[in-house]
């Protein structure tokens, strides 16, 4: 791994940790700017590096840093109702990347940034209704629904700003 790699995957986990600080509380999950950064960091790295800066990123947090929404850290945030969303960021940001170099096109790319949020949707979702004693619908409800509009409009900013960037590397 060249050590741009290792400084392009570093960047995308500060901009994950600040991007968590920007955060409006709505309940349980509150709304933030992290998987914006998540997505990012998956369309513009690709899929490995995108992998690895959410890695980063959530093992900074783990270890006790506060890079999470308020900052926050530990190992308790994981284990806490927000928890789910956190652990799919790598997941999230791979599956962005991998549409992304495997169609190199904005339809391909937004749908990558679909696909993480899904991911992202689907194991914070879990983990709140665990959190919530099995209460699957009201973790829907407090967890999903409110995100969708914020989210979509994430994705196609993801999508917009990474295609931009993507134009001008090639450029250079």
């Amino acid at each position: 791994m060249k050590s741009r790699d290792v400084a392009f995957a570093a960047l995308f986990a500060a901009l994950t940790a600040i991007g968590a600080q920007i955060s409006i509380p709505i309940g349980p999950v509150p709304i933030t700017l992290q998987v914006l950064f998540v997505l990012l960091g998956g369309l513009v790295l690709g899929a490995r590096l995108g992998f690895l800066s959410q890695l980063v990123y959530v093992a900074m947090g783990a270890m006790g840093i506060p890079v999470f929404a308020g900052l926050q850290g530990g190992f308790a945030v994981l284990y806490g109702p927000t928890g789910g969303y956190i652990a799919a960021f790598p997941i999230a940001a791979f599956i962005a990347g991998y549409l992304t170099e495997k169609t190199e096109k904005k339809a391909g790319m937004f749908a990558g940034s679909l696909g993480g949020i899904t991911v992202i949707y689907l194991l914070g979702w879990l983990r709140l209704a665990f959190f919530m004693n099995g209460d699957f619908e009201s973790a829907f409800r407090l967890g999903l629904l409110p995100f969708v509009p914020f989210d979509v409009l994430k994705a196609t900013v993801a999508v917009s700003v990474a295609w931009a960037v993507r134009k001008m590397v090639e450029t250079v």
